[in-house]
């Protein structure tokens, strides 16, 4: 696993942590990266994800439910929810990463936390969004 699967693994860690726990962002960081052994580098980008991703929620949860049909935020797993999430997160604020690797990354992060289901679930959402994002993010 690369380092920027680890990254993400972490910020999924996070958020999940975040969303269910009902703790402020300042808490989980300190609580769950005090916790890990890693390196300074891996600490500082899962942290951007993870405070991004929370800071825009409420922009990102309307693009999910705009394009997971038939479902509803709230009934969807803990894990795939926030998922989704941090996916369209670093989809709209990491240019560098073409829009393929960032669906790639959650689906191979899906296979390890979620079911199988949530792997097509996942990348059918993932897939109609980045359709619908300006060409510069959707490149394949």
């Amino acid at each position: 696993m690369g380092s920027l699967r680890k990254v993400r693994e972490l910020a999924l860690q996070m958020l999940f942590q975040w969303d269910l726990g009902g703790h402020s962002p300042e808490h989980v960081v300190s609580s769950f990266l005090q916790a890990q052994k890693i390196d300074a580098d891996v600490e500082r980008f899962a942290r951007a994800l993870f405070e991004g991703t929370v800071a825009e929620v409420e922009v990102l949860d309307r693009r999910v439910r705009e394009h997971a049909e038939h479902w509803r935020l709230e009934r969807m797993a803990a894990v795939d929810r926030n998922l989704l999430r941090l996916a369209l997160y670093e989809l709209l604020h990491c240019p560098d990463t073409p829009a393929a690797v960032v669906i790639n990354e959650a689906l191979e992060i899906a296979r390890r936390y979620s079911g199988k289901d949530s792997v097509e679930f996942i990348n059918g959402v993932l897939d109609a969004i980045r359709k619908a994002l300006p060409a510069a993010n959707a490149s394949p």
